[in-house]
């Protein structure tokens, strides 16, 4: 496939369309199984082995949560492939048709556990596949000559994105109350069919950046290694006994599988490895340099600082997926209407992120401006975390007052999903467009990988949250604050979110932004 040139200087490429079409109808697909997952799981047999009432709702989230890290994990491995030996685009195309083969699951399989719970495997991985892939692809398009209108595509990619999903929140919903799984299941499975049909129509006119196929001896990894390897002359070697204790205390975390699960052990482990390593690399990096190229070293140094920016995210995402588990069980004991599916209110999410969008960039950041206060991508995305505490102050405030017995119309839901919506437009939207353009060119995918890998992480804290609500006397000290289980959970979060917020701000504060787009 011959490579097109680079677009014309200064005008908006031809071939977004048919990335921006592909997400639409991408996040339809996605969207659509996932907020009904949790409802489907709470009524089907297929959790005919767990008992009724609480035990059954925390069983159907950790499944929900589960499947979210296989999501978020997979783009690791999607941005490996595709920066070692395929390249983004047929990276996205051959993940996106096991995408289509796990939807063919879920509608084929609504009673059998095996083939319900391998579907949902194939569509983590085909999802994970391409979720780092077909934003980095699109950025690709874009070079030093019409980057401006980079950031203007990355916010119209987000509005698409939430386009998708409104219209599956509040049809699938629907659909699955009326017309059964296999029809519920079964549009989303053709709604991925046409996305990939339609990022193949474009094949001829995309630019393709080749992968490096030739391992390059100053990438990341290797940097990584001679920071630790290296001796200096008269200095200790901390940072290698750091990343050798976090490796030690990984494989301790693996240990802990038969009490913890797989899924638990391994993430813990993932993050104490990441922890180790990188905090141990940081602190010997400058050893690096004489053996790479300090343009290298400083790339790495980069990497290095942006991941703490995405670890200090996490907290945000933990909160935000639980509005397709917590609040949609929250709303299931809630006042509404007969017609009325309490996994729809997820419909508002998408719906105010349409319209906040473009309110925040033509209203409320040029009016911030105007009053001398400059909202870069960094104070954004702290006020964002900080938003979703909030928002989880009120939805605890509206347990609360449902644990003491007095019945609450799901309208009063409405406040906490818009304090969350400001909150991930602050974040998410501001985030993809801020890690594409603070990795080096070499490690693209992989860093849109890790910005992915947030999620994964904020999920785990969640199925943390779960697996210690289990333990007796854990219930015993809620119980003695006088909140329920549930009630104190959501201000668990919310006190996390805040926390995180304050310390994502004082890091932002030292933090050095970088322009790493493509020269023209």
């Amino acid at each position: 496939m011959a490579i097109p040139t680079t677009a014309a200087r200064g005008r908006m490429p031809r071939q977004i369309p048919f990335i921006i079409g592909n997400e639409a109808c991408e996040r339809f697909s996605f969207y659509g199984m996932r907020n009904i997952l949790v409802q489907f799981l709470i009524t089907s047999t297929l959790l005919q082995h767990v008992l009724a009432g609480q035990e059954r709702e925390l069983a159907a989230k950790d499944l929900m949560h589960t499947f979210m890290i296989g999501v978020y994990f997979f783009p690791l491995l999607g941005g490996w492939l595709a920066d070692r030996f395929f390249g983004k685009y047929n990276t996205i195309l051959w993940f996106s048709l096991v995408y289509c083969a796990g939807h063919a699951c879920l509608a084929l399989f609504e009673h059998d556990r095996l083939g319900f719970f391998t579907g949902l495997g194939l569509i983590a991985l085909g999802a994970g596949g391409i979720k780092p892939l077909v934003a980095s692809f699109m950025g690709d398009q874009f070079d030093q000559s019409n980057k401006h209108l980079a950031r203007i595509v990355f916010d119209a990619f987000y509005w698409i994105i939430n386009f998708g999903s409104l219209f599956a929140s509040l049809l699938m919903p629907l659909f699955l109350k009326n017309l059964g799984p296999a029809v519920a299941f079964g549009i989303p499975g053709l709604l991925m069919f046409v996305a990939t049909l339609v990022f193949w129509l474009g094949r001829r006119r995309y630019v393709l950046v080749p992968p490096a196929r030739i391992q390059d001896p100053h990438a990341f990894s290797r940097i990584v290694r001679t920071a630790l390897l290296a001796q200096a002359p008269g200095q200790g070697r901390v940072g290698l006994w750091i990343a050798l204790a976090g490796v030690v205390l990984a494989v301790a975390a693996l240990a802990l599988t038969p009490s913890l699960g797989f899924v638990i052990a391994f993430c813990v482990a993932l993050v104490l490895l990441l922890a180790g390593v990188g905090g141990g690399a940081w602190l010997q990096l400058e050893r690096a340099r004489g053996v790479h190229p300090d343009a290298a070293v400083d790339g790495a140094r980069s990497v290095l600082r942006v991941l703490v920016i995405f670890a200090l995210t996490t907290p945000f995402f933990s909160l935000f997926d639980q509005k397709a588990s917590t609040w949609v069980i929250q709303g299931n004991a809630m006042a509404k209407p007969e017609w009325f599916v309490s996994s729809q209110m997820q419909a508002l999410n998408p719906a105010l992120v349409m319209i906040l969008i473009p309110f925040n960039n033509l209203v409320l950041y040029p009016a911030l401006r105007r009053f001398g206060w400059e909202p870069t991508a960094l104070r954004r995305m702290t006020a964002g975390i900080a938003f979703s505490g909030l928002a989880w102050i009120v939805v605890g405030g509206i347990q609360v007052v449902m644990d003491g017995g007095e019945p609450m119309s799901i309208v009063w839901q409405v406040l906490p999903y818009a304090l969350l919506t400001f909150g991930e437009v602050l974040v998410s939207a501001t985030g993809l467009e801020f890690a594409y353009s603070q990795a080096p060119q070499a490690m693209k995918g992989v860093v849109m990988s890790f910005w992915n890998l947030t999620t994964t992480i904020g999920n785990l804290w969640v199925l943390l949250a779960n697996a210690a609500v289990r333990n007796e006397s854990v219930t015993g000290s809620i119980a003695s604050t006088g909140l329920s289980t549930t009630a104190f959970q959501m201000f668990f979060f919310a006190v996390f979110a805040l926390v995180a917020a304050l310390v994502f701000g004082l890091y932002a504060r030292s933090y050095r932004v970088v322009d790493n787009y493509r020269a023209a």
